[in-house]
């Protein structure tokens, strides 16, 4: 018996990372999975890695057209969704003074307006009682220079998270944030290549007062348990994954 059995679940930016631990850790569970991811490659990869219960649809949040195309899939498929992880983001390095017009729209476009209209346009598919996690992040709350953009969406993320339970609480619906700190990740590795390599009080993944890097399957293990019956009575919160960063 696995705690997500008989669920159906979306993970959006699944191709690596996070997302495809929590994908990979949801399939284990029980639960069929989508996986979700803007470049095909990479894609078929993850679903070969998660297995005989995933579904892979390429799939870009920050395009609506392609939001509507995987939710009409999803309802052909399944019918419903119990649980959806809105995990696609991106974060560009750019301290005030050099941000681009390009960098915002990109940060902007993929992080939030992608969450946004992933909830929103699978609303019709969520059951009663389905849990929605949202992807948040430390740098929200550390202030870490040159990572304006990218907290500034993810503390926006963390404040609809909230919004969102209040106004679903009426279906049964469950709505939490998820908050990792340092997390060995392609896209993190990504991030500190793009910092200045003589700026070290800059560097995003700085030691954790538990004196390492997370690992995606610790933020995988916490999204399990927002997501299954053991948190039927959790939402409207914030669980942090960080080893202590924001907290000690």
């Amino acid at each position: 018996m696995g705690q997500l059995d008989n669920k159906t679940a979306l993970v959006t930016g699944a191709s690596t990372g996070i997302g495809l631990a929590i994908a990979r850790r949801f399939a284990a569970e029980g639960a069929t999975v989508y996986l979700t991811g803007r470049r095909k490659a990479e894609l078929d990869n993850a679903v070969e890695q998660v297995g005989g219960r995933a579904i892979g649809i390429r799939s870009d949040v920050s395009q609506l057209d392609d939001l509507d195309r995987l939710f009409a899939e999803i309802t052909e498929r399944s019918g419903q969704l119990d649980i959806i992880v809105a995990n696609a983001g991106v974060g560009d390095f750019g301290p005030l003074g050099t941000i681009t017009e390009e960098e915002y729209d990109r940060t902007t476009s993929i992080n939030l307006k992608g969450t946004v209209f992933t909830v929103q346009k699978a609303l019709p598919l969520l059951s009663a009682g389905a849990s929605v996690i949202v992807l948040s992040s430390s740098a929200a709350l550390r202030g870490v220079p040159g990572l304006g953009i990218y907290a500034a969406t993810k503390a926006a993320i963390r404040s609809l998270a909230r919004t969102w339970a209040a106004e679903l609480a009426g279906r049964g619906i469950r709505v939490n944030a998820l908050t990792p700190g340092p997390v060995t990740t392609p896209g993190a590795d990504e991030l500190r290549a793009a910092l200045p390599q003589d700026d070290q009080a800059a560097e995003p993944a700085a030691p954790t007062p538990l004196g390492r890097d997370g690992r995606p399957d610790e933020v995988a293990a916490t999204a399990l348990y927002l997501a299954g019956d053991q948190s039927s009575f959790t939402t409207g919160a914030e669980l942090y994954v960080d080893g202590g960063t924001t907290q000690l």
